[in-house]
């Protein structure tokens, strides 16, 4: 698959995720700010990475668009919602995020905060309410969905990353803390995709989802820590630096630059070969090795 057919997909599947999230919004005066603010984050572009895996997990088993489509909603508003969290100034304290001023600095942080935990709820409200599925698994994927979310999930990773700016981690622990700060919402992101096609947890395809999902939301991190040493801060919409900033944990603090791309390009491969069983699997292969080489 070209570069170009890739980027068609990826464009198609972000339309139909913000065509989706608009829909969920009903307009309250008294309300304004909040849905304002929550708006100016959750449509402020990016790349839509986890909506497309709901998305091409579905399609990969034969589900059909409209079932996974909540999926892809919710987790999509749960990435956003890490987004402006993380961005406070009690986190990162970043000013510029996707080339824009964060959420914090254009409503407050108060607002932001509350825009935050306000996409965190819905999302929950989107997936549990997925009329297209069966009532069973619509529960099932929710609560899967909040548990890689919650403290055993992206939660936990975050706190593992904040205690970790005041010691040196071990790799172990690094890999740990990707694997639940990244790592979990792209898991959930793939399970969801699965369920929503009619794949069950006892399934053995499922397995193969984790794998993959596991193995390609580390190289996504191992890419994200080389492109806030090598990257360009135009193109990526924030400031780059910000981990030594903060003198944060990443595969730089154990690998050199070279090393880390090496290792990105060997769990995209480890990825590939978990799902090399399935048929029309392309995306999901040119997906991996795009994520393993982007810029942005």
């Amino acid at each position: 698959m070209t570069g170009e057919t890739l980027q068609l997909i990826l464009d198609r599947n972000a339309t139909m995720t913000e065509h989706f999230l608009q829909g969920i919004y009903a307009e309250d005066p008294d309300l304004k700010i909040l849905l304002d603010a929550e708006r100016y984050s959750l449509f402020a572009g990016g790349k839509r990475i986890r909506p497309t895996l709901v998305l091409e997990f579905c399609r990969l088993f034969g589900g059909r668009e409209a079932s996974a489509l909540p999926f892809a909603a919710a987790v999509e508003m749960i990435h956003t919602y890490s987004l402006i969290h993380d961005d406070l100034p009690c986190m990162d304290d970043d000013d510029l995020r996707r080339g824009k001023p964060t959420n914090h600095k254009v409503f407050g942080d108060a607002i932001a905060l509350l825009a935050g935990d306000a996409l965190l709820t819905g999302a929950f409200e989107v997936a549990a309410t997925n009329t297209d599925v069966a009532p069973e698994v619509a529960t099932m994927a929710t609560a899967y969905l909040a548990a890689n979310a919650g403290r055993y999930g992206m939660i936990g990773g975050q706190v593992m990353d904040i205690e970790g700016e005041r010691r040196k981690l071990s790799p172990e622990e690094l890999l740990k803390l990707h694997s639940l700060k990244t790592g979990a919402l792209i898991n959930a992101s793939c399970v969801l995709g699965a369920l929503a096609a009619g794949v069950t947890p006892n399934d053995s395809a499922m397995e193969k989802v984790i794998l993959y999902a596991e193995k390609i939301g580390l190289a996504f991190q191992i890419v994200d820590d080389l492109l806030d040493v090598t990257g360009d801060e135009k193109m990526l919409g924030k400031k780059t630096g910000a981990d030594q900033e903060h003198e944060k944990n990443t595969f730089l603090s154990f690998y050199s630059v070279d090393e880390a791309q090496f290792y990105a390009d060997r769990l995209t491969a480890e990825a590939i070969d978990a799902i090399r069983t399935f048929k029309e699997n392309e995306t999901l292969v040119a997906l991996a090795k795009w994520l393993a080489t982007r810029k942005k």
